[in-house]
């Protein structure tokens, strides 16, 4: 039903990514890709994971090696079976750019409370241990669910 999975943020540089392989190591038979709403207009296109996430990952013996970040589009949208957005507000950023994907997109902490998973983004060490820490307990409860 869900084989192809998208993980949305902002930059596509901290959260997506970090989801991305998340749910990758646990879901190994979907296909799982990310992408930011904001990547082109924050100049954030091609560039890898962001360093301190990396860092955060690697201790959660995750890797973000490889990763480059991409603007999400409308074909993207249309492409995949499950958005899984950070934010409320991701919802609309999402639904206003492809309108007919609506039912397709949810939170990616749905199961944790439906709660946002804030953006650690040039903040301190602990916010994206954080954000780290929500976006493993939302990985573990989509694959119970998927």
């Amino acid at each position: 039903m869900f084989n192809k999975i998208l993980v949305v943020c902002v930059g596509n540089i901290c959260r997506s990514p970090t989801g991305e392989r998340l749910l990758q190591a646990v879901l190994p038979n979907k296909y799982i890709a990310s992408a930011g709403i904001g990547v082109s207009k924050s100049g954030l296109d091609g560039k890898g994971a962001d360093k301190q996430a990396q860092m955060i990952a690697e201790l959660n013996n995750v890797s973000l090696e490889g990763h480059q970040s991409q603007q999400l589009t409308v074909a993207m949208c249309l492409e995949f079976d499950l958005i899984l957005v950070m934010e409320k507000g991701h919802i609309d950023a999402v639904c206003h750019l492809a309108p007919e994907v609506r039912g397709k997109v949810m939170l990616f902490g749905q199961w944790i409370g439906a709660k946002d998973i804030p953006d650690p983004y040039r903040k301190s060490p602990e916010a994206f241990e954080f954000a780290f820490e929500l976006l493993l307990q939302s990985t573990q409860a989509w694959a119970s669910k998927l």
